[in-house]
């Protein structure tokens, strides 16, 4: 942590200002090497914001600023900072930056900013990825999700449950050292109710989460079907507006375009994808493939049937294929004279929600967007939650999992030692969450995916 790191702390392009960021012992003094004020910043009170002018090497003047000094502990960092409030646009900040390296500081790399104030305990690890759920909300309730994991809502309960199984250890060791000793048993059917309490509370979390993380991360939505049966369409309709090229030609959407909404606050990452059949096309081909591979990743798979036509071998073969997979059929084109109907294709597909829409019209979308979130809901509204990860999900699952195998061990009567062992498996999970004791390769990870100056 010897390093003076800076870099540019608001966004590229011009505006009305750009914050240069200093971070490390001894920020005031290299920031005083370029910054000419009434008086030094290490004169100035901390969090006081003074005006001056930045200088190069040669003794050019080329900016005038605001600048404000921050001590050690009371900054974003809690490292001794310094930020230059400079005129938007990149050149003044850019020269702000190459003057500050000259004079000793070098650039941060991306999340730095973060990764230090982790690292020197202002936030744990589960608040510092709640910075880029901030950065990167899309709606109101994503935002508001994100800002309560910064707040530690979700770093205390975590707490709450680790402290809880570190108890239960505690017991299960005494039990095992001392087992002749009444005092230190704990009878089985304690000890699985107390683990009983342990999985309900951690699945109570693993449920905020989850709302969290489609809040945070949208439901991502493939749509699919042959050619030529309104795929561009019904994308152009569900955005309300014309972003993908609709013709009557078989294989025009070759490339997938990708697109969002929102819908009742949850994002949805919308794929229109290239219509899938038999094809000598090489190009056309290669569209195929990609549209099976979205397919398998999409959370949903919205599959579009044109009602004008009658149902093809091919599409039942991907009615077959999609069976297995979250999906909804959407029969387009219902304000046409109709071949295949929503009755037909229910006794076809009896598990498949079936929803009749003109995507020409836009007669049915609102309702075929309802149905699209509570595909992935259950029906349940997705508000309040954690603004998580996927990593964070995984760590939870795999502390539950461990649980349940801790309660299993027990119940079984197992030993003691190795219900330990297992529950000790629970316990580094929930570790990992909150970062204690965790590898640099994993913080290499997280910060890894902030930008620059944050």
């Amino acid at each position: 942590m010897e390093d003076i790191i800076t870099a540019i702390a608001t966004a590229w392009g011009e505006g009305g200002i750009a914050v240069v960021r200093l971070s490390g012992e001894g920020s005031v003094e290299l920031a005083d090497k370029i910054f000419k004020g009434k008086k030094k910043l290490a004169d100035m009170p901390a969090r006081f914001l003074t005006l001056g002018r930045l200088r190069s090497a040669e003794g050019d003047f080329f900016d005038e600023v605001l600048a404000v000094r921050f001590e050690k502990g009371a900054s974003y960092t809690a490292e001794e900072s310094v930020e230059f409030h400079c005129h938007g646009g990149l050149l003044p900040a850019q020269k702000c930056i190459e003057q500050l390296c000259a004079a000793g500081a070098r650039l941060a790399q991306p999340g730095e900013f973060t990764r230090r104030a982790f690292v020197n305990g202002r936030i744990d690890l589960s608040q510092a990825e709640a910075v880029l759920g901030i950065i990167r909300s899309e709606s109101d309730e994503a935002l508001y999700a994100s800002s309560r994991t910064i707040q530690g809502a979700f770093a205390e309960k975590l707490k709450g449950l680790f402290d809880r199984m570190t108890e239960l250890a505690a017991f299960l060791e005494v039990d095992l050292d001392f087992p002749e000793e009444d005092e230190g048993y704990i009878a089985r059917d304690k000890c699985e109710k107390r683990l009983d309490g342990l999985i309900e509370e951690g699945e109570a979390i693993l449920d905020d989460c989850r709302s969290g993380l489609i809040l945070r991360e949208g439901i991502r939505t493939a749509i699919i079907g042959r050619p030529n049966v309104g795929k561009s369409s019904l994308l152009n309709a569900l955005l309300k507006e014309e972003r993908a090229i609709v013709t009557p030609v078989p294989g025009t959407t070759r490339d997938r375009i990708e697109e969002t909404f929102i819908h009742k606050g949850i994002p949805i990452r919308i794929i229109d994808t290239a219509g899938i059949r038999d094809t000598e096309d090489e190009v056309e081909c290669i569209g195929v493939s990609q549209s099976i591979r979205s397919m398998a990743e999409a959370d949903l798979r919205v599959w579009v049937i044109d009602a004008g036509d009658e149902l093809t071998d091919e599409e039942t073969e991907l009615g077959r294929r999609a069976a297995s997979m979250k999906h909804i059929i959407v029969l387009n084109k219902s304000d046409m004279p109709q071949k295949t109907s929503a009755e037909q294709l229910k006794r076809i597909f009896p598990s498949s929600r079936i929803v009749s829409v003109s995507a020409l019209k836009s007669d049915g979308i609102e309702d075929l967007k309802d149905i699209m979130v509570n595909e992935i809901t259950g029906g349940k509204k997705v508000s309040g939650g954690f603004g998580v990860t996927s990593r964070q999900i995984e760590c939870l699952s795999a502390t539950l999992s461990s649980l349940r195998e801790t309660k299993k061990i027990i119940a079984e009567g197992l030993g003691d030692d190795l219900a330990i062992t297992c529950l000790s498996d629970a316990r580094s999970s929930i570790a990992k969450l909150l970062g204690i004791d965790v590898t640099e390769n994993l913080l290499d990870t997280v910060f890894s995916k902030f930008c620059v100056g944050k």
